[in-house]
């Protein structure tokens, strides 16, 4: 029987591909989309209007706060601090470091390849004014002053306080925390101020009960450290995800399965990409001989676009066509054909999901530069109405995003794990939301949270298309 259904979804999706592309572009919406460098992406509220917006850096370009109003996308913020155009922004994250329910935002100045730069980075908090953290007197000594290349939260103790990982290029890996109200880098009492190619990391629920760390690196091993009561060991060689001989680039997390649990998905540049399945000894790379092809890969991204239940993992490349995997029952990929969101010669260096305009859709933005200008696009999935969806926003004891917890959905079909993005597949940061296409005939019984400290909740769901808050108990 599930063999008959296999087919019948395989027919569907080739008809569909055949007649309909799967992709629109929607970037006349952005104001003002000029072109220019720009790499990484974030999204969050920062300004604390209560609606989410990109944040996208610039490359000696302006950083941006785009947030949808009237239809459009346009930049709230021009504050010099945080558009900061002299800077070479590349990556940035944001999450709550001071426990006052609002999100700090990291941006990571890369100004050389590797090694010492002439910039330090920014770390932002939004008071009555925009302030940088980094240039209070007391943590000037702590400046990131090497090349870095991604930033990761992470909430090391699990006790909704987060911390920044900072992935360095040709210097010794950063983990800012503030203690007292003084940023500390705690890398080097934590053993993990390892010196290598540090490209993409992502933090969450990989191991252990609480937030993990991979780190895709390039001319040298993965790391892939368990978290242990808030230290780290490195359990990549011995687990099957060192990879050695690649470069690694974009990385995220997905349940490739729809099992409950999260597995690794990792970009090599122009090398094999793969996907790590979390198996009972060891991770097993299942990746397919089409998803395996090498390409010049950036960001990489898993979710469900177009609301029909199964998650798609979007390649973003850098002078060459992106890709689009859909993941149906049982792992087996599917390649999608792209027209519209091909890009083919697009220079793709970063990308980031978001329903910004709060209509049950996910919007793709991808940013362009590195090796010339362009302007953003934006894209949106053709879906099929009436669509069903559910999205589920959880948030620690503070109020703030609860990034790094798993959101699992329980339905008569299946159990489906989702990460709340804490980054940077590579440079970026998705919305702070496990977002849900539901199945034909799929009945919604629950969803779990198990939150950055481990401890789980199980929450009932009575109504489908809307977003559900939940926030930790203390």
């Amino acid at each position: 029987m599930i063999s008959i259904l296999l087919t019948l979804f395989t027919l569907i999706l080739t008809t569909n591909m055949a007649f309909a592309e799967f992709f629109q572009d929607i970037s006349n919406i952005i104001k003002n989309n000029k072109e220019r460098l720009s790499y990484g992406i974030s999204v969050t509220d920062f300004n604390k209007d209560g609606q989410f917006e990109f944040i996208v850096t610039g490359f000696r370009y302006p950083n941006l706060a785009l947030s949808y109003k009237k239809g459009y996308l346009e930049n709230l913020i021009n504050e010099e601090v945080f558009s900061d155009n002299l800077r070479s922004t590349i990556g940035v994250a944001a999450c709550d470091i001071d426990n006052d329910g609002f999100e700090e935002l990291y941006f990571l100045n890369t100004d050389t390849y590797s090694g010492r730069k002439q910039y330090s980075d920014r770390l932002l908090d939004s008071q009555t004014k925009i302030i940088d953290l980094f240039e209070i007197e007391k943590n000037l000594k702590s400046l990131n002053l090497t090349a870095g290349r991604s930033v990761v939260c992470v909430d090391r103790n699990g006790v909704g306080t987060y911390g920044f990982y900072v992935a360095n290029y040709g210097g010794p890996t950063r983990f800012y925390e503030l203690i007292n109200n003084q940023i500390i880098d705690k890398a080097p009492v934590l053993n993990i101020d390892k010196i290598t190619g540090g490209r993409a990391v992502i933090s969450g629920h990989i191991l252990g009960n609480q937030m993990d760390i991979f780190a895709a690196n390039e001319r040298g091993p993965n790391f892939l450290y368990f978290n242990e009561d808030g230290r780290f060991k490195d359990f990549a060689e011995k687990l099957g995800v060192e990879d050695v001989f690649e470069n690694g680039r974009g990385t995220t997390l997905t349940d490739f399965l729809y099992r409950g649990e999260l597995d690794i998905v990792t970009g090599n540049w122009e090398g094999e990409h793969r996907i790590f399945l979390k198996g009972d000894k060891k991770f097993k790379d299942v990746a397919t001989s089409a998803f395996k092809t090498p390409s010049r890969v950036r960001t990489v991204i898993s979710a469900d676009f177009d609301n029909d239940g199964y998650d798609e993992i979007f390649i973003n490349n850098i002078g060459e066509a992106n890709k689009l995997f859909k993941i149906s029952h049982d792992g087996e990929l599917y390649q999608i054909d792209l027209n519209v969101g091909l890009e083919k010669n697009g220079l793709g260096t970063g990308a980031a999901v978001a329903d910004i305009d709060n209509d049950g859709i996910l919007e793709l933005l991808i940013s362009h530069g590195e090796s010339g200008l362009q302007p953003l696009s934006l894209y949106k999935a053709n879906v099929n109405k009436p669509f069903r969806y559910l999205r589920i926003f959880p948030k620690t004891i503070y109020n703030a995003p609860a990034r790094g917890s798993t959101v699992i959905l329980n339905t008569n079909f299946r159990k489906h794990a989702k990460t709340i993005d804490a980054g940077s597949g590579y440079l970026c940061q998705m919305e702070p939301i496990a977002h849900y296409g539901l199945r034909i005939n799929e009945k919604v019984e629950s969803v779990t949270i198990k939150w950055t400290d481990g401890s789980s909740n199980n929450f009932k769901i009575d109504k489908l298309n809307k977003t559900y808050i939940f926030k930790k108990d203390i």
